[in-house]
């Protein structure tokens, strides 16, 4: 019974932050249709209604208390830059909020579970993760396709500037014909140049927005040429190549530790597997672990423990090529 309260109580959470979320949103509207007014323009729902975006688009939340909230953290433009790396159109505040529902969800479950304010807790910050992870994860996948497929992207646009194009419609060609994410990372760069920003700033927003290290060599290498002169199709067919082949060494990398990530994953996963069989297969064994504060004690010394070996061994078998 205690379980399904926690459950009834969690949906309802999370349904009312999304009502309260879709009751703010027509402020934007309304905020545009008054902006329009008093310039002198009427009658223009339709117009208003499209640049609602636009306008919200330097906002942190729906919610203009969260926004605030927000606004006052000294990290939420690199947070909004995080999210703006992994391709998700979706505001800081919501993430937030989905942590927070995420965590009290988490919290009700995990106390119910095990009887225990710490139990809750664990579990709580273990939901509430997970909207972070996601981005995270999806922001580590893009930018990998990025790498996958950038040095197609600096032929094309070596074989655009040989052809006589400039070098901000060679980054046009590469927008049209490349498949995303490389393609509308240099369909912003060209419009950014198009709407009058230089070069130079417009390839520090470029690096901004993916930064990997082949960016930056190309970044770099445009910049200075730009700066100094020579031939700047040799000089994007040098780069081509060389990312190439960084790209096949990273491979080759990644299978020769093959066996030390797979050795990480499995002592890792061998503690908290044998107390979950321990728990099915003998229960009297180990619920002094969980009924004993001594016990909890030493169950959440060794999370900590098994956090800090997951990073050291992450860390060994992470070599940067």
């Amino acid at each position: 019974m205690g379980l399904l309260i926690s459950i009834v109580v969690t949906i309802v959470a999370v349904v009312a932050a999304f009502l309260l979320t879709a009751w703010r949103a027509p402020d934007a509207a309304r905020r545009v249709e008054q902006r329009l007014s008093a310039i002198g323009v009427h009658d223009v729902p339709s117009i208003a209604a499209a640049n609602v975006e636009l306008l919200r688009g330097d906002e942190l939340s729906d919610m203009p208390w969260l926004d605030r909230l927000l606004r006052r953290w000294s990290r939420s433009s690199r947070f909004q830059a995080f999210l703006a790396q992994a391709g998700m159109e979706t505001k800081p505040g919501k993430i937030f909020l989905s942590a927070a529902v995420l965590f009290t969800g988490g919290y009700i479950v995990g106390n119910w579970l095990f009887n225990e304010p710490a139990g809750g807790i664990f579990i709580g910050l273990c939901a509430g993760s997970i909207p972070f992870l996601t981005v995270s994860v999806r922001r580590h996948k893009r930018l990998r396709a990025f790498e996958k497929n950038f040095p197609e992207a600096i032929d094309l646009l070596s074989r655009a500037v040989r052809a006589g194009h400039a070098l901000n419609t060679g980054m046009e060609v590469v927008g049209q014909e490349l498949s995303e994410p490389v393609a509308g990372e240099f369909r912003k760069t060209f419009e950014e140049q198009s709407l009058g920003l230089g070069l130079r700033e417009a390839l520090h927003h470029l690096a901004e927005r993916v930064p990997t290290q082949d960016m930056r060599f190309f970044v770099t290498a445009l910049i200075i040429q730009s700066e100094t002169g020579g031939n700047l199709a040799e000089i994007l067919d040098n780069l081509a190549n060389t990312i190439r082949e960084r790209f096949k060494i990273r491979g080759e990398v990644r299978v020769r530790t093959a066996q030390g990530r797979l050795t990480a994953a499995v002592l890792m996963a061998l503690p908290p597997a044998m107390l979950l069989v321990l728990r099915i297969t003998d229960p009297s064994y180990v619920n002094i672990l969980f009924t004993d504060s001594f016990g909890r004690w030493m169950l959440a010394i060794a999370a900590i423990l098994q956090i800090i070996g997951a990073f050291v061994l992450w860390k060994i078998v992470q070599i940067e090529v």
